[in-house]
């Protein structure tokens, strides 16, 4: 419920609904956190990034205590979170929705898993998905029904930029090296 809410305010703040909670079995909750990329203007901070900090930096939780954790979290990991969770020995993940362009517990590379790629033989940790799926998949659904405010605006090409790509092209169809009948260098 708690990493549900971190989504819903995400969504409500115009972030793509990712939320997170860090569980720790003495202590309960010692983290939260949701995507902060639009506020902020950069893609690093995900959900799973936005708690570690605040709960290292901020709160001053040891990083220890990050090992006793279990991450539950609404969609997969991507591959940046995944392998930061792995070098912080995270204990365990449960995710709701799997993430099939950059899963990284399993949808695209199993970071988590043995034989995944670790950083100085950091220890595989567990995850678990399809918990609580289908609210997280309904509030990613409600993100990419609403027109994004913060998107670029898609910029239409001037007749003379179409004729300088088009020249450009012309001109490069010869070079060495060229995919267009170019031929490469004797060696």
């Amino acid at each position: 419920d708690l990493a549900l809410s971190e989504a819903a305010a995400a969504l409500e703040a115009g972030e793509v609904p990712v939320g997170c909670v860090f569980a720790h079995p003495a202590r309960g909750v010692i983290g939260r956190g949701r995507n902060n990329t639009v506020a902020s203007r950069n893609g690093t901070r995900h959900a799973e990034l936005e708690a570690i900090d605040r709960m290292l930096d901020v709160d001053g939780v040891p990083p220890e205590s990050v090992a006793e954790c279990t991450l539950y979290v609404t969609v997969e990991p991507c591959l940046m979170c995944a392998s930061a969770l792995r070098q912080l020995r995270v204990s365990r993940v449960v995710f709701g929705a799997a993430n099939d362009k950059f899963g990284g517990c399993g949808s695209v590379l199993s970071l988590h898993a043995d034989g995944g790629a670790s950083a100085a033989g950091d220890p595989p940790y567990p995850a678990v998905g399809g918990v609580r799926k289908a609210e997280a998949v309904a509030l990613l659904r409600l993100f990419y029904a609403q027109e994004n405010q913060n998107a670029p605006q898609p910029q239409k090409r001037t007749r003379k930029q179409l004729e300088l790509g088009a020249e450009a092209a012309r001109e490069t169809q010869h070079l060495p090296g060229s995919e267009r009948g170019g031929r490469e260098p004797d060696s």
